[in-house]
């Protein structure tokens, strides 16, 4: 069962598309649901695409497709807007969605640091992210440098309480600190890889290491 703010949106996406055939911008979801960021939009769609409402196209920001409507809305019969001659195309659409994402300060790429120092919002283009939760942290130090991974990169992590051997996790040591390594298991033990040949492996014990994401992109500015 969607609740209300997934039943508009799959409503104004599916209408839009009939209408004129390309998917609206986050601004005009934004808009159109009267939420306050773009980042609201981004967890409407998340939550639609798990319960299989909607789907992204790949390699395209705005691109969506309606797989299937929510009963009362499958009632409605809007109207088809004209088919197009066959001759005309559609303008290719700008992939300049933005979404606002929570950046929960800076995360060790070396020694460990404290995890999750206070939070304040970093503006991500939509095409970097796919779907599920996610938030940023600012990487410091450089022992992941092997993996492309930088001193102030800003990694991009989805939400997510599990991993498999070689991903690029944050991992939380004994509730106090979080680092970003690659997950590994080790007989009895989970051990943490950089990407540095001048640091070594860290070993612990499966109670003092809880996941707390997986990587799904870097975004690095240029001053």
């Amino acid at each position: 069962m969607l609740t209300r703010k997934q039943h508009e949106l799959v409503c104004f996406i599916n209408d839009r598309l009939e209408d004129t055939g390309v998917s609206p911008s986050f601004e005009e979801m934004k808009d159109a649901l009267d939420l306050k960021s773009k980042s609201g939009v981004h967890r409407l769609i998340s939550a639609l695409e798990e319960r299989n409402f909607i789907r992204r196209l790949p390699n395209r920001a705005r691109a969506l497709e309606v797989l299937r409507m929510p009963e009362r809305a499958e009632k409605k019969a809007p109207a088809k807007a004209p088919a197009a001659p066959a001759n005309v195309k559609s303008a290719p659409q700008p992939a300049n969605d933005v979404i606002e994402i929570p950046l929960h300060g800076r995360i060790a790429a070396g020694v460990p640091i404290e995890a999750f120092e206070g939070s304040s919002m970093l503006a991500v283009p939509a095409a970097l992210l796919g779907a599920g939760e996610h938030y940023a942290l600012e990487v410091s130090g450089d022992s992941m440098v092997e993996a492309g991974i930088l001193d102030g990169d800003y990694a991009l992590i989805r939400r997510t309480e599990t991993a498999r051997d070689g991903e690029i996790v944050v991992a939380l040591i004994e509730e106090s600190e979080a680092t970003l390594k690659f997950f590994r298991r080790e007989g009895a033990m989970v051990r943490l890889d950089p990407a540095n040949r001048a640091y070594d492996p860290q070993r612990y014990a499966p109670a003092q290491v809880r996941v707390q994401g997986k990587l799904s992109g870097i975004l690095r500015r240029y001053d």
